[in-house]
């Protein structure tokens, strides 16, 4: 039974009444479901795909769906199935953008799920599927976290420990913030409802020695959001994210914790509606062309000043 605040809102009850839950295996093994929302107008054929962090479930991005979709925007929120190393994780993305009939998207990814979405779109820059991409207080060095040692022993440690190591990172701020107090305990819950498999595989990926090769990522439009309170991206990681980067728009928010699109969710949404603008009355939109804007403008006249 959930006892967060967040969990037991009416959005979020609102948002698990009106939008099913699916799931897809793509690879063979009991375990290899993706689990996802897919809400807004199937006729969008370049959605944004909400990637977790290693502690996340797809239900997390119930703000980003709810706040977008309203504006006509495809949305996708997505769960990993249990997947040991980046190469079987790429790969089986890829099977599922196929099995969707998508050619292209565009990726929010928070923490691990910005991690996960330079690499696929590493993997894949010499047939891009990856459109744009914004990193949500992610990285891109592995060894940022000092673990790659430990990443091989995961697979054996009980999930009981697996969550007391995630859990020291769920930092709140030094000043109380009831929406960032409730976004934690939101995540504990979130984070209590995953198998031990579920875990440890994530943290593998997360903690194994690996880094994003920028040079194949150099024709992505990109954007950064940082926050700048409390979190458990150091400044040093931010500073690699920017020298990376060098021309990505970037998006301070001045608070919000590790999970700003929960703690902080207009803040974000306005960043993704920015960040999609530029793909306005273009093939790429995530946004259906037919919706009209508060000023009684067709999107599509609206959008062609944008791009």
């Amino acid at each position: 039974m959930p006892t967060s605040e967040i969990a037991k809102s009416q959005e979020y009850q609102s948002f698990r009444a009106s939008v099913s839950q699916h799931k897809v295996q793509v690879d063979d093994g009991s375990n290899k479901e993706w689990t996802l929302y897919d809400a807004g107008p199937r006729s969008v054929r370049c959605p944004l795909v909400c990637f977790p962090p290693a502690s996340g479930t797809a239900d997390i991005f119930f703000k980003q769906i709810l706040g977008l979709t309203a504006k006509g925007y495809r949305v996708i929120a997505m769960e990993y199935p249990v997947l040991w190393s980046l190469d079987d994780f790429c790969e089986s993305f890829r099977k599922l953008l196929d099995h969707m009939r998508l050619d292209k998207i565009h990726i929010f990814g928070a923490s691990l799920g910005g991690f996960l979405a330079q690499k696929f779109a590493e993997y894949t820059y010499r047939s891009p599927r990856v459109h744009s991409i914004i990193l949500c207080n992610s990285f891109v060095d592995t060894d940022c976290f000092q673990q790659s040692q430990s990443a091989t022993t995961y697979w054996v440690l009980p999930g009981f420990l697996l969550k007391k190591m995630v859990m020291g990172n769920f930092s709140s701020t030094t000043l109380p913030d009831a929406d960032i107090v409730n976004s934690i305990d939101f995540m504990v819950e979130r984070l209590d409802s995953l198998g031990q498999s579920e875990l440890a595989s994530r943290l593998t990926i997360n903690c194994a020695s690996s880094y994003v090769e920028p040079q194949k990522l150099k024709d992505l439009y990109v954007t950064l959001i940082d926050v700048f309170d409390n979190c458990a991206i150091s400044q040093n990681v931010r500073e690699e994210m920017y020298k990376c980067y060098p021309d990505a728009k970037r998006a301070h928010l001045k608070s919000g914790g590790n999970f700003p699109y929960l703690s902080r969710s207009d803040e974000v949404n306005l960043h993704i509606q920015i960040h999609l603008r530029v793909f306005l009355n273009t093939k790429y939109s995530a946004r259906d062309p037919t919706i009209i804007e508060d000023d009684g403008t067709s999107y599509r006249a609206s959008a062609s000043s944008a791009t």
